[in-house]
């Protein structure tokens, strides 16, 4: 039923970000598997949550422009649409998209306590607790029901998927809707982007995989959304199958379409990506030490957990990309896990001192070069791995 394509070698906690140097660190091997029943994508080794979701988490969505406005836009959206009195977000983090709702229309669950401060120190009803059927059942008897549940790039990250919508349904009201956003699978394989795959991603969603998974819970998607946030996303709309309220739309019915044609339900297609996976790492270290010959600098752009997977399955070291640099205080003179590059705190004037740079995060390129306007003016170059290694 579960069928191995990709080998992405052995890999630390992406978000477990170094005090300092260290030669011994713990790395998980990470093998992807295709289900050819649900044709749901995972990873192999599950990590517990309470190693990876602590309260030292370092990813902060407030901290990007794009995810702040992002937020913003959906909570407009929901409000004007489905107007719920009683709202729930599952994986708030520092409260990006709560903070757009009045304190009594919304509850935010963050196990992160170091996140889940930010939201209860604002006066929002924040638990600090893993998202489980013992905390629905505490949830549903101090608040009843809600009108809405929405999680973003969340749900993937527990293991167990029948509890996650078994405690979901049991909270929704009769009426009620769940929005869920997490990576497209179809725009992964598109971009070549095996770096959306990490200890945390223990499941990569298609529209084909969960209709197939959310048929066991009578739940159904009625609408989707392709949006541009991490590199590529989808935003599911989910009601119970009894409820006539909504009918699924043209969107969904095109998206299918698409998985379909593209052959999400096809194991031989994933066996491809994994051939192009590899042709792209081979490609970016030959980039990279080209640039080592010429005695020139690299600093990488952003410290992400996505970079963390390129690193370790590229098996980057300091001797390429110098640095790195991000504006994330949790991360800011630490090292990147697995490799011991050091993350030094983003300042306008840093890129002077480097000759090109790594996109880490390249789901936020537009972002980034609208800010660093001066570093192209002066013939600084680019480097990225999606949709190929390339130079520009």
């Amino acid at each position: 039923m579960n069928k191995y394509f990709l080998d992405l070698g052995y890999q630390p906690l992406a978000n477990k970000f170094l005090k300092k140097y260290k030669k011994k660190q713990n790395k998980y091997k990470l093998k992807l598997y295709f289900n050819t029943k649900n044709k749901l994508v995972s990873i192999s080794k599950r990590i517990p949550s309470e190693k990876m979701f602590d309260n030292k988490y370092p990813y902060r969505s407030s901290m990007s422009l794009t995810m702040r406005e992002s937020f913003k836009k959906l909570s407009k959206e929901i409000k004007k649409k489905f107007r719920p009195k009683l709202m729930l977000e599952i994986g708030s983090n520092d409260g990006a998209l709560i903070k757009n709702f009045k304190k009594e229309n919304v509850i935010g669950i963050e196990p992160c306590k170091n996140l889940a401060r930010h939201t209860k120190n604002k006066g929002f009803v924040t638990y600090d607790n893993y998202w489980n059927f013992k905390l629905s059942k505490k949830l549903k008897s101090k608040h009843g029901e809600f009108d809405l549940i929405y999680s973003a790039n969340t749900l993937t990250h527990i293991s167990n998927l029948k509890e996650v919508f078994i405690s979901i349904k049991h909270l929704l009201s009769k009426n009620g809707i769940l929005i869920i956003e997490d990576p497209s699978l179809i725009e992964c394989l598109k971009k070549t982007s095996y770096d959306q795959f990490y200890n945390e991603h223990i499941y990569l969603f298609s529209a084909i995989s969960l209709k197939n998974i959310l048929k066991e819970f009578n739940l159904e998607i009625f609408d989707i959304k392709n949006l541009k946030t991490h590199g590529g996303s989808l935003r599911y709309y989910i009601k119970r199958k009894n409820n006539k309220k909504f009918n699924q739309t043209l969107r969904l019915k095109d998206q299918f379409k698409r998985e379909f044609k593209y052959g999400l339900d096809k194991l031989q297609t994933f066996k491809n990506f994994a051939s192009k996976s590899y042709k792209s790492k081979i490609k970016l270290i030959n980039i990279l030490r080209k640039i080592k010959r010429m005695k020139k600098k690299v600093l990488g752009y952003g410290a992400t957990a996505k970079a963390v997977t390129i690193l370790n399955y590229c098996n980057i070291n300091e001797d390429l990309i110098y640095n790195f640099t991000d504006t994330t205080p949790d991360k800011i003179n630490k090292f990147m896990p697995g490799k011991n590059i050091k993350i030094l705190k983003y300042k306008k004037k840093i890129l002077n001192k480097y000759d090109y740079v790594f996109l880490g995060a390249w789901n936020f390129k537009n972002e980034i070069l609208k800010k660093e306007k001066r570093f192209k003016k002066r013939g600084g170059k680019f480097i990225t791995h999606v949709p190929y290694p390339r130079l520009f």
